[in-house]
């Protein structure tokens, strides 16, 4: 059975997804990328970049590796493409990714703006909702052809998931550091409340893995 899903996103010890002040140098806001280095250093991360044959593996590879696991379709928030605001500016900025994103399916970009889709090598074509999370998740599904949509951040976006309901699971990686400041994942939110209970806590070689499921 296909699943909504959020896997492998990583927060600080003190619950927060992304730092502040994202531009073209911070994608994930300053000092976000520490959050992530984790997954840098592991082996399915060096050789989805071409460098095979390099990096760890262990626990954290094995998480990082079973997050690509039968996603049909993915959904990001705006500021997960790109830190470009307002109106598209033409078809110059393609993502964070190069010429042939990690994706390699569907990939739905919530946005307030029109843009035509956008073909990339290897599978990934991004395409751009503007009449919100309902309407991405349904094209998200249809387009995954009975596997998983995994929503893939930033923050906001897996809020609004979160409390429409509409996540079935999430693997969080807790990294040891203290952002103290940023986009908080959970601040207001019952995840009791919204019926998840935590399946297993996993510590690997540079993150500890917790996996929550609904009832």
């Amino acid at each position: 059975m296909s699943k909504v899903r959020v896997a492998a996103f990583s927060i600080s010890l003190d619950g927060f997804g992304a730092g502040l002040r994202q531009d073209i140098n911070n994608p994930l806001g300053v000092r976000g990328l520490e959050l992530h280095q984790w997954f840098f250093d592991t082996e399915i991360f060096q050789k989805m970049y071409g460098q095979s044959g390099s990096g760890a593996q262990g626990v954290d590879n094995g998480f990082a590796a079973k997050s690509f696991e039968n996603v049909g379709a993915w959904i990001l928030g705006r500021n997960m493409f790109g830190p470009v605001r307002g109106p598209w500016d033409g078809d110059a900025w393609k993502g964070w990714w190069g010429d042939t994103p990690s994706y390699h399916t569907p990939v739905f970009v919530l946005t307030h703006y029109e843009r035509a889709p956008l073909v990339m090598n290897g599978g990934t074509t991004f395409y751009f909702v503007t009449d919100g999370i309902e309407s991405a998740m349904k094209q998200a599904k249809d387009a995954a052809g009975g596997k998983d949509v995994r929503v893939g951040g930033g923050v906001s976006t897996i809020r609004q998931y979160l409390t429409a309901g509409q996540i079935d699971e999430m693997h969080l990686a807790v990294s040891p550091v203290l952002l103290g400041e940023g986009e908080h994942l959970f601040a207001g939110i019952n995840l009791a409340e919204l019926g998840f209970v935590v399946e297993k806590a996993v510590a690997g070689e540079k993150a500890t893995h917790v996996v929550l499921r609904k009832k």
